[in-house]
């Protein structure tokens, strides 16, 4: 049995879980974790911890983490993501003043209400399940820190951002 740290470019499309299950087959061991959950629909990065390693996942973890997204400006979907369906759709326009002054507000601790589709649990159910049967719970806004928060590119209904946080950020919404 193999014992260490495997760094997995994942795929669109594949959830975490998708990832560690198939590396249990590949290395024929149920000692396997990831070091955070990425959405199926984020590439990336994913640590994952094989055998005696995986004593190592709750330091890292607790890690930060950084991501860079594209955000598309003016859109409302039912999952509050690119995944869902547009509810609505409207032109947006601010100054670069306004688009500094907006990012200030998302930097340090903040508190961020997760959203209905996550894997985040609530007695005992994971909300995306709940939000799947189209049911909707009361979610805690949650404390998150953003240590960094850089505009990469400004397009013309995008941003491009570059984000360094606290675990449990939620990005897409």
């Amino acid at each position: 049995m193999m014992d260490g740290i495997v760094i997995v470019d994942k795929p669109q499309g594949w959830t975490s879980q998708d990832v560690t299950a198939r590396l249990r087959r590949v290395f024929g061991t149920r000692r396997i974790g990831h070091g955070g959950t990425l959405d199926p629909m984020a590439t990336g990065v994913l640590p994952v911890f094989v055998g005696r390693a995986t004593r190592a996942v709750e330091f890292f973890e607790h890690a930060e983490k950084t991501y860079e997204t594209v955000l598309r400006l003016g859109i409302t979907t039912d999952t509050e993501d690119r995944t869902g369906t547009v509810l609505s759709e409207r032109d947006v326009s601010f100054t670069e003043g306004q688009l500094q002054e907006a990012l200030e507000a998302f930097r340090g601790e903040i508190r961020q209400v997760p959203p209905m589709y996550s894997a985040l649990k609530v007695n005992g159910q994971k909300l995306c399940d709940l939000a799947r049967k189209g049911k909707t719970v009361e979610r805690q806004p949650r404390p998150v820190t953003i240590h960094e928060l850089t505009l990469v590119e400004r397009g013309e209904n995008t941003l491009r951002l570059r984000v360094r946080c606290s675990k449990g950020t939620y990005i897409r919404t």
